[in-house]
This record gives C-alpha cells, sequence and structure tokens, in this order.
C-alpha cells in the first residue's frame, strides 16, 4: 500500500478511488459553471469557456467540420486525462492514468469507438481496409492490419501509464529526499509532461476516429 495517499481503502484499488473522486468533482464544476450562465460571465465561467474553446478549435482543426460531433468523446477523455495527470503532483494524492488499468480503459474506448464510427459511416466496406487494395494481397494484408489496428490501443496504453508513472516514482522519491522543499523545475516538468501527454492522447484518438471516416474504405 501506498505510504501517503489520503484516499486509500481496503476495497478498491487507489487508481479506483482516485478515478472516481475525479468523476466526482469534475460532475460537480461542470455542474455549477452551467447552473448560472451569463452574458457577461463571471471568472469560473471565463475560465471554463476558455478550455470549451480549446477543444473546441483543436477538434475543428484536426477533425474538419465532422469532429463537432465527437466533442463529447474528445473533450471527457482530455479534461479527465489531464486532471488525472495533474492530481498525481499534489502530495497524498495519486494519478488514476499511472495505472495500467486506466490507460488501457481509455485506450480501448478510443479503439472502440473507431471502429464503430467506421462501420457507421461505411457499412461493411469499413472492413475491405483490412484486405488491401487488390484481391490477391489479401492473406497478406489481414494479419498486417489486425496486428497495426490491435497496436494501437497498446501503443496509447503504455505511451500515457509510462509517463505518468515515471512521474509520480519521481515525486515520491524527491519527496522523500528533500521533503521540505519540492525543487520548482520538477513541478514545472511534471505539469509539462502531464500537459504534453494528454494532448497526445487526444491527438491520436482524433486521427484514428478521422482515419475511420475518409473515403478511402
Amino acid at each position: 500500500m501506498h505510504p501517503l495517499l489520503f484516499l486509500e481503502n481496503a476495497y478498491f484499488p487507489p487508481h479506483v478511488t482516485y478515478a472516481w473522486f475525479l468523476a466526482i468533482a469534475l460532475s460537480v464544476l461542470s455542474f455549477l459553471a452551467a447552473r448560472r450562465l451569463s452574458i457577461y460571465p463571471g471568472r469560473f465561467q471565463n475560465v471554463m469557456e476558455v478550455i470549451i474553446g480549446g477543444f473546441d478549435a483543436l477538434l475543428n482543426e484536426i477533425m474538419g467540420h465532422n469532429g463537432r460531433r465527437f466533442f463529447p468523446l474528445i473533450a471527457t477523455l482530455g479534461i479527465f486525462i489531464l486532471t488525472a495527470n495533474l492530481l498525481g503532483i499534489i502530495p497524498g494524492f495519486e494519478s488514476p492514468t499511472s495505472s495500467i488499468n486506466t490507460t488501457a480503459a481509455l485506450a480501448i474506448v478510443v479503439f472502440l469507438s473507431t471502429h464503430v464510427v467506421g462501420v457507421r459511416t461505411h457499412g461493411v466496406k469499413y472492413f475491405k481496409q483490412f484486405m488491401g487494395p487488390v484481391w490477391w494481397l489479401t492473406p497478406l494484408m489481414v494479419p498486417i492490419e489486425i496486428i497495426s489496428h490491435f497496436s494501437r490501443p497498446l501503443s496509447l496504453t503504455f505511451r500515457l501509464f509510462g509517463n505518468i508513472k515515471g512521474e509520480d516514482i519521481v515525486l515520491l522519491v524527491v519527496l522523500f529526499l528533500v521533503p521540505t522543499l519540492v525543487p520548482l523545475p520538477v513541478f514545472i516538468l511534471m505539469i509539462f509532461t502531464s500537459l504534453i501527454q494528454t494532448v497526445v492522447f487526444m491527438l491520436l484518438a482524433m486521427m484514428y476516429i478521422s482515419g475511420a471516416m475518409e473515403e478511402g474504405h
């Protein structure tokens, strides 16, 4: 058991406890932000509008006009992953994304969403991409395409898990070695890494979904 965690219990592993903690906290913040929307927004509404506007702009840039219908999925992934990454910076808390179970669950959501979108867009023709451009290449292309597609969730899982787990280990070591002072550069590096990993996960998710909608299928 982790010696520093505040919300640790005997019934659920830490990554589950902190994932639920984040889900509840984000739900409460969303409710507070949306219950009193104003034409002349206050500071809290301004912050939320900037965040939502940033996600919307990124979706439109990467996915074009079709991107807006995937806003709930991509924005939810982005906000959860970013806050989950940053949570581990606070002493006594653990990043849910430092567990491979959490990152695998997120990657599976993207994997399934990609193929559901592909089938809904192209129908049965979507599966022609696994067969290659000509029929006589099918025995070669099918295993290659299957391996390629299954490598996507593996890549998403291990990239996010490895970076955030590494951050948590570094922070724990620093806290034990210098308990009264955590160097500012360590915090800055962890915040930067958390942000970059969130953006990378979102970009790859958008690229996979956009690829499933392309007319080449």
